[in-house]
């Protein structure tokens, strides 16, 4: 990857593209990429939609390679969610493809002053900017299909639904899985909107005639490679629970640990709970002819994902994460999962974050819109988003817009974006992770859930407050370099409990790209990446006063455990202490 590709889109006369070196961006990729640029290029005062800021698309540095679970590609901007610094990220064929093309980011700058519609289509023969007004207001299935008819089957397609096209501050981006189906999703944040700002529908990448990129040394990285799934393939998580129920392993554990986020964070545990977990899931899929393990890339050996069938053995959607699950099934009081299947199919349509659409309903809900646990009532929610209803609006527009305009107290948010599955007072960890994080809540930047449940890379009592802040320190750096990779997030559990396995992952490194990677380097990588964000939410306007929970979790007690989140605010201020 020695390019990166400027699409002006606000340029006079029409799109402009400009292919130029990698500069001062040279040896990165991913999140690392995407930061440093947004940190550097984006004004910290723009408005999210407006034509400074700039959707920045990078896979990682390992990308488009032989290499295992390297697929992950990073989307970047100032995030009309939050108004901070924002990294969304997706598995599916994008990042191999791009990388393969050579580039290390495409960038999407300006903003178009006509009601046109773009595609833009990327092969080894160069960029096309397309003026394409049929695809309007097309949802991503029906969309994926009509350009398949054009664009064929050899090829990755990224895009955006109805929600991304209305600027819905929840909207994602689509990337296409190996059977091109549109259901991996740059969830969080709101880069959808971004996106459809810059009047771009989708994104063809098309690498026929492209080979695999070469690493320096090839006997080393073969073998390192090897050493690495391994590794993964011998560690419990990596090698059993997920591959054999996929990411929703995670509800019995949850709801045991009391830390799983019912009716809206009114209590920690959820009495359907085993009729929607990962067990049950999986049962269901395979009973119906469907699949419990997946890839959502080639080349990833986890296969943590699925393929739900309805009960007549037709497909409805890919096997519904953990956070999806949670989101529209116990924060909402619902217990089925082909609603479930159902409202995760429309989310992927559409084009919204799971994680924010589920507790918007679910604020909805609190506010007496509907009733907790009704199935039809959540379903008919969803449909007005995808008509673009002024309700359907609000609802896409994320929890913190709904919990205003309906006047609900308890509203789940850092930063305007909505909490996950863990909550922050029976797994502390992932509390000071929420509160801190440079882009809203968001669990995958520090994943806490890993020592303080999992008991993976050391035992920090979930329910204390000794150790919290260390461990979202160090999982915070960790994961912002990783994110720098390529890597699935989920190589982190075997790394952190098999020196062998980080040392593969390290050698990888090492051998693709002929620089030493070291332990202390990797975790300057992330430290970089966490100061540059930082600095980018400070200019913003971004303070202390701002890495805090919502209220509701310090004063009132989470059943079973009737504790409130206990990490003081003095402690909160210490997590990136190792900026000072």
């Amino acid at each position: 990857m020695d390019k990166i590709a400027r699409i002006d889109m606000g340029a006079v006369g029409g799109p402009k593209i400009t292919v130029a070196g990698l500069g001062e961006y040279a040896g990165l990729g991913g999140r690392a990429m995407t930061s440093l640029v947004v940190a550097a290029e984006v004004h910290p005062l723009a408005h999210p939609l407006g034509a400074e800021n700039k959707l920045v698309i990078s896979p990682g540095m390992l990308s488009g390679t032989t290499g295992s679970m390297t697929g992950r590609l990073s989307v970047g901007c100032k995030s009309p969610l939050t108004g901070t610094i924002k990294e969304s990220n997706a598995g599916g064929q994008a990042a191999q493809v791009l990388a393969r093309l050579g580039y290390a980011a495409v960038i999407l700058e300006g903003k178009p002053a006509g009601d046109d519609l773009y595609k833009i289509h990327i092969s080894k023969d160069g960029i096309r900017v397309i003026v394409d007004n049929s695809l309007k207001l097309l949802d991503n299935y029906p969309l994926i299909e009509k350009l398949r008819m054009e664009y064929g089957d050899k090829v990755a397609y990224m895009s955006i639904g109805s929600a991304g096209e209305r600027k819905l501050l929840a909207a994602s981006i689509a990337c296409t899985d190996p059977e091109l189906r549109p259901t991996r999703h740059c969830g969080r944040g709101g880069v959808g909107a971004v996106m459809g700002a810059k009047r771009v529908k989708a994104i063809i990448l098309d690498d026929s005639g492209m080979k695999m990129r070469p690493p320096r040394d090839p006997d080393r990285y073969r073998d390192a490679n090897r050493k690495f799934v391994e590794g993964l393939r011998k560690h419990p998580v990596t090698g059993e629970g997920l591959p054999a129920y996929g990411t929703n392993v995670l509800t019995n554990v949850l709801n045991e640990a009391g830390g799983y986020p019912t009716n809206n964070f009114k209590t920690g545990q959820f009495e359907g709970g085993a009729r929607i977990s990962g067990e049950a899931q999986a049962e269901l899929e395979i009973r119906r002819g469907g699949s419990a393990t997946h890839g959502c890339h080639r080349g990833c050996v986890i296969q943590c994902s699925g393929i739900y069938n309805d009960k007549d053995g037709n497909y409805v959607t890919k096997q519904p994460e953990y956070e999806t699950v949670w989101s529209h099934g116990g924060h909402c009081g619902i217990d089925d999962l082909d609603t479930i299947a159902r409202l995760d199919y429309m989310d992927d349509n559409i084009g919204v974050d799971t994680i924010d659409m589920g507790v918007a309903i679910g604020v909805a809900m609190d506010a007496g819109l509907i009733e907790f646990g009704d199935r039809e009532g959540a379903i008919r929610l969803m449909a007005e988003v995808g008509q673009g209803t002024p309700l359907g609006r609000i609802l896409g527009s994320g929890a913190e817009i709904t919990g205003k305009v309906l006047g609900v107290e308890r509203v789940p948010v850092v930063k305007g974006q909505a909490l996950s599955a863990y909550d922050p007072r029976a797994v502390q960890g992932m509390g000071v992770t929420y509160a801190t994080g440079t882009m809203g809540a968001d669990h995958t930047l520090g994943y806490a859930v890993a020592s303080n449940i999992l008991k993976v890379g050391g035992d920090v009592d979930p329910l204390g407050t000794e150790g919290q802040v260390e461990l979202s320190r160090d999982l915070q750096i960790a994961t912002a370099a990783i994110d720098a990779t390529g890597m699935c997030l989920f190589v982190a559990m075997a790394i952190m409990d098999q020196p062998e396995t980080s040392q593969a992952m390290f050698d990888m490194l090492s051998s693709h790209s002929g620089q030493t990677m070291t332990p202390d380097l990797f975790s300057e990588l992330g430290k970089k990446v966490l100061a540059a964000e930082r600095d980018f939410n400070t200019r913003a306007g971004f303070t202390k006063a701002h890495d805090r929970l919502p209220r509701f979790f310090y004063t009132d007690p989470l059943a079973p455990h009737n504790i409130p989140f206990l990490v003081k605010d003095e402690d909160l201020d210490r997590v990136f202490d190792w900026e000072r």
